[in-house]
C-alpha cells in the first residue's frame, strides 16, 4: 500500500469559525446506520512528529484573590484584542483560551435527515411513526482550525474537549482526544498532555496572553499505535474501503510509471541502429 498523507458539561460561550473539507464520498446502508466519510486524502499511517513531549505534569501554584486580580490586570494589559479576563465576586475568572485542532483521523457528526416522502407523510397523519434512520458523517477537518472558547478558571480540561465536541456536534468518545499544552523554547517545540482535572484557564493566566509561550492544542489521545478497538464497526468498514481505494491507485500509478519507462525503451530498440 502507498504511503498515506495526510458529569454535566457546563454551559460555554463559544466564538468559532469553521470550514469544510472536500473530497470522496462513501456510503454504507445499513439496518440501524447509514454512513458517509469524506476525505480529501486518507491519513492512517502515522508520521513521526517533530514535537518533543513532555511528560512532566505541572503544580499550578495557588495564588490568594490579591494575586489574581494583579495577574488579571497585568494579563489585560498585555492583550491587542478584546479577549479580556474578568474576575468573578466568588474569586474566579472567566476569560477566552484558543485551541487549535489538529487531528489526523476524521471525526464523525450527525449527518443532515433527509426530507420526509409522501408515504411517510401518509404514515405520521394516520399515527404510526416511520422508523428513523440513523446517519453519521465523518469527515476530515481543515488543517489549523481554531477555536476561541470563554470558560471559566474553574473549568477541566476534559470539560474542554467535551465543549468542543458539542459545538461540532463530534459523536466521536470524548476519550479518543486529549487536550495538550504547546509551547515554543529555544527554537524547539514542546507539548505536554493536560490531565482531566487541570484547568486551562490557570495555565492561560500564569503564562500570559503571548501564545509562543503557551498555546492549546487539541489532538487524538493516543501514545503509539492507533486504537483501533476505539472505532465503531461501520467506521472501521469504511476505513477499510478508503484503503482499498488508495491501494488500488497507488498501483495504477506504478504500473503506468513502468508502462511509459517500457514504452520508451521499446522506442530505442527500434529506432536505434543495430550494435
Amino acid at each position: 500500500m502507498g504511503e498515506c498523507e495526510a458529569a454535566t458539561t457546563p454551559s460555554f460561550e463559544m466564538t468559532w469559525s469553521s470550514t469544510t473539507s472536500s473530497g470522496y464520498c462513501s456510503q454504507e446502508d445499513s439496518d440501524s446506520e447509514l454512513e458517509q466519510y469524506f476525505t480529501a486524502r486518507t491519513s492512517f499511517i502515522r508520521k513521526p512528529r517533530k514535537d518533543k513531549d513532555e511528560k512532566v505534569e505541572r503544580e499550578q501554584p495557588v495564588l490568594s484573590r490579591r494575586e489574581i486580580e494583579l495577574k488579571i490586570k497585568e494579563y489585560n494589559g498585555q492583550m491587542k484584542s478584546n479577549l479580556f479576563m474578568s474576575l468573578s465576586k466568588d474569586g474566579s475568572y472567566t476569560g477566552f483560551i484558543r485551541v487549535q485542532l489538529k487531528l489526523i483521523r476524521p471525526v464523525s457528526v450527525p449527518a443532515s435527515k433527509k426530507p420526509p416522502s409522501m408515504h411517510d407523510a401518509k404514515k405520521s397523519a394516520s399515527g404510526s411513526r416511520a422508523q428513523s434512520v440513523k446517519r453519521r458523517t465523518s469527515f476530515y477537518l481543515p488543517k489549523d482550525t481554531a477555536k476561541h472558547l470563554h470558560i471559566s478558571s474553574r473549568t477541566r480540561a476534559s470539560e474542554v474537549i467535551e465543549a468542543l465536541l458539542k459545538k461540532f456536534m463530534v459523536v466521536d468518545n470524548p476519550k479518543k482526544f486529549a487536550l495538550f499544552e504547546r509551547a515554543e523554547r529555544e527554537e524547539q517545540v514542546y507539548l505536554r498532555k493536560l490531565s482531566d482535572e487541570e484547568q486551562p484557564l490557570q495555565l492561560r493566566l500564569l503564562a500570559g496572553p503571548n501564545e509562543k509561550t503557551l498555546s492549546f492544542v487539541l489532538r487524538e489521545n493516543e501514545t503509539g499505535e492507533v486504537n483501533w478497538d476505539a472505532f465503531s464497526m461501520p467506521e472501521l468498514h469504511n476505513f477499510l474501503r478508503i484503503l482499498q481505494r488508495e491501494e488500488e491507485e497507488h498501483v495504477k500509478q506504478i504500473l503506468q510509471k513502468y508502462a511509459r519507462c517500457r514504452e520508451k525503451m521499446e522506442e530505442q530498440l527500434t529506432t536505434r541502429p543495430p550494435g
